[in-house]
């Protein structure tokens, strides 16, 4: 899925890396438990989180992640969207909850990746 028709599906808005919302994502995360994210994500997923704080961005770049979405309102800080941009990573925030983004990513066509224990 182009991360374009993401920014559309959630109404989001791009805060940074405009540029990039023609690449391609091809599953989902949502989760505020960055050892999760670690634990559990392949490809060149989204995130999407309601955590602001740096190693979200972090985590995000290790995991070669290609976009951040910040779920219910929130606003990354400054420092924030600069490590983003550095990564090249957009990096956008949605009024949404983070179920209802979720749902709507998958019902249009965006997977999960499988966990295996």
């Amino acid at each position: 899925m182009k991360i374009s028709v993401i920014r559309d599906l959630l109404n989001a808005e791009v805060l940074c890396c405009e540029e990039h919302l023609d690449n391609d994502v091809f599953s989902a995360c949502g989760s505020d438990m960055m050892s999760d994210v670690l634990a559990y994500v392949k490809d060149q997923a989204v995130l999407l989180t309601g955590l602001v704080n740096p190693q979200v961005i972090r985590t995000a770049e290790m995991m070669d992640m290609k976009c951040i979405v910040f779920v219910r309102s929130k606003k990354p800080t400054e420092e924030m969207v600069e490590l983003a941009a550095d990564a090249g990573m957009v990096m956008m925030t949605s009024d949404m909850r983070m179920y209802d983004a979720c749902g709507t990513l998958y019902t249009n066509g965006l997977v999960g990746t499988a966990v295996h224990v």
